[in-house]
């Protein structure tokens, strides 16, 4: 099930790159149908915050009609930033589930492990490595053509 998931992310993943934004995709899922999706927009919406997981978060929220998502999974191409991971557990999303790590700053399990931070009175759940190869050549063929 998490591989059919990641494909819908990184199908929102190459909408990212089309557009000149860098490649990530990000679904929510609740009872197994999809309720939220996302791809980073931060350069066309001129919005810092419009990544594909806080996109994707804002999505499921009003197809919900509650900012809170228990029982849901949130996947996403690549390890989420320090904002996104607060967005997580503001949301109360109950899975994370991601692709490849983000050296320079994922705030999961890279630079820091923020969703495991002893303020906070939400925990999620990790699984990382979910269709990592495709993760990672998206995003190393966006920046290879962006360095020629």
């Amino acid at each position: 099930m998490h591989d059919r998931f990641m494909q819908r992310a990184l199908a929102l993943a190459a909408t990212a790159a089309s557009a000149g934004e860098v490649p990530v995709g990000a679904v929510v899922v609740k009872d197994a149908r999809v309720v939220g999706e996302g791809w980073n927009r931060s350069i066309g919406a001129c919005d810092p915050t419009a990544h594909a997981e806080v996109v994707a978060l804002r999505a499921a929220a009003r197809a919900l009609g509650n900012y809170r998502l228990p029982g849901a999974t949130v996947y996403v191409t690549i390890e989420p930033c320090l904002m996104c991971v607060g967005a997580l557990v503001h949301a109360r999303v109950d899975t994370l589930v991601f692709g490849i790590p983000e050296p320079k700053a994922g705030a999961v399990e890279s630079t820091m492990r923020a969703t495991e931070h002893a303020a906070l009175n939400h925990r999620l759940r990790v699984i990382s490595g979910v269709l990592a190869a495709d993760c990672r050549a998206i995003l190393q063929q966006f920046f290879r053509e962006r360095r020629s």
